[in-house]
């Protein structure tokens, strides 16, 4: 199972639409996780309409419209892997050991927030992932993405996707 795990997209806000390349993943992957900050429902319109599983949660950007559709923590099993998915997590200090408390029933977390990529694992073996933005690269070299393979179970072949910097508007 092919999965595409995005965050912070903050469209139209900072961008006018996703970045190609993270659109074409799209429509490759099996489920696409998205971690909040969509900005406007819009977005999860067309995300619903072109992704075949789409996992979503509101974020700290996202207004009553997107919160009325989206929960705030997403809760999962893919293919035996168990999977939350939410915006913030707290501070970067003891984030491990704060989201396996929070968390330590599931196999991945997948947050956002920061527009930082993440990849680590907590005390007990909770995986966190953080894609970074496609979109806010923020103080990071490159927007990021995230796929990923879930496989009885496990999940391999994490891959961190460097968008190509966004022409210079006219």
């Amino acid at each position: 199972m092919l999965m595409v795990i995005t965050a912070d997209t903050h469209v139209p806000k900072r961008a006018r639409d996703l970045p190609g390349p993270l659109w074409q993943a799209i429509g490759d992957a099996d489920v696409v996780v998205h971690a909040g900050d969509w900005v406007e429902p819009d977005l999860l319109d067309r995300l619903t309409a072109r992704s075949r599983r789409l996992i979503g949660v509101y974020g700290n950007n996202d207004g009553p419209a997107l919160r009325a559709r989206l929960p705030e923590v997403a809760r999962v099993e893919l293919a035996g892997l168990k999977l939350a998915v939410v915006h913030e997590t707290g501070p970067r200090t003891g984030r491990e050991a704060r989201c396996a408390r929070t968390f330590g029933d599931c196999d991945l977390l997948v947050f956002g927030h920061s527009h930082i990529p993440w990849d680590s694992v907590a005390p007990g073996g909770l995986r966190l992932l953080n894609p970074g933005s496609p979109t806010d690269r923020r103080a990071q070299p490159y927007a990021t993405f995230l796929t990923a393979r879930v496989t009885a179970g496990r999940l391999d072949r994490v891959e961190l996707h460097r968008l190509p910097p966004r022409p210079a508007s006219s």
